[in-house]
């Protein structure tokens, strides 16, 4: 049996600086990983860089850094990417996390929200995959997860835009899969239900027992890493086990 192992293996993880992305980073780090998160909010950053370093009471900051960039922006994507090669050598896996929710009728949404929810959730993810890529061949392989999102087959009103930017997402996955997995480059989403976080900073996530937490979310994404290189988990869901019938 040969298994993805993760010491000193390094990571990226867009919108690392709060909830999902935040949460798996830790578990990367509690893992002995590299970690590189990367967030548009300075402030969000540094505050988060605080957190990683109480993770295993660890000073030493070598282990982990944060960039600062904005996925809808190719050129920002391309420097997350040269940022984590420039500091740790090179890039084994990318934890493509960043996302929006904008909630709104179709007949009142704008097109500035439209693009926005696209750009980030869809468009992003193909700047940062499509910058990973060679790096990710240099080391001979590695692994992409891509945060997605029940929304993305079980589309609800007030969603068209987030559902879509996350059904499309599914295909972008399924297809970067079948491109990659040859080059021992596995692909895979990670698709949670409803989850207690700040995202979209409304009531749509406000916390909830029933609901998944974060670090739930963590957990499945950084389990999956560690397959035997034989298998590949091109999808996981995961949702609350008793959710509100109300």
């Amino acid at each position: 049996m040969s298994t993805f192992q993760l010491k000193n293996k390094v990571a990226l993880v867009t919108g690392g600086s709060r909830g999902i992305g935040l949460a798996v980073a830790k578990e990367l780090l509690r893992r002995n990983c590299n970690v590189m998160i990367s967030g548009r909010s300075e402030k969000s950053l540094e505050e988060a860089a605080m957190q990683l370093r109480c993770v295993n009471n660890d000073t030493d900051v070598s282990s982990h850094d944060v960039c600062r960039g904005d996925v809808q922006k190719a050129c920002d994507a391309k420097q997350m990417i040269s940022s984590t090669v420039e500091k740790f050598g090179g890039v084994d896996i990318v934890i493509n996390n960043a996302g929006v929710g904008i909630f709104e009728d179709v007949s009142e949404q704008s097109v500035e929200d439209w693009d926005c929810v696209i750009s980030t959730n869809l468009s992003g993810v193909f700047y940062c995959c499509q910058a990973a890529i060679p790096y990710l061949r240099e080391r001979g392989g590695g692994w992409i997860i891509n945060v997605s999102s029940l929304a993305g087959s079980h589309p609800f009103a007030t969603g068209a835009a987030y559902c879509a930017s996350k059904a499309g997402l599914e295909a972008f996955t399924t297809a970067l899969m079948q491109e990659l997995r040859f080059d021992g480059i596995r692909v895979s989403s990670v698709a949670p239900g409803s989850v207690s976080t700040s995202f979209a900073g409304g009531s749509r996530h406000a916390a909830e027992p029933w609901k998944l937490t974060a670090a739930d979310v963590a957990k499945s994404v950084v389990d999956l890493l560690g397959h035997d290189t034989r298998s590949l988990p091109s999808r996981m869901e995961i949702r609350p086990s008793q959710p509100n019938k109300s």
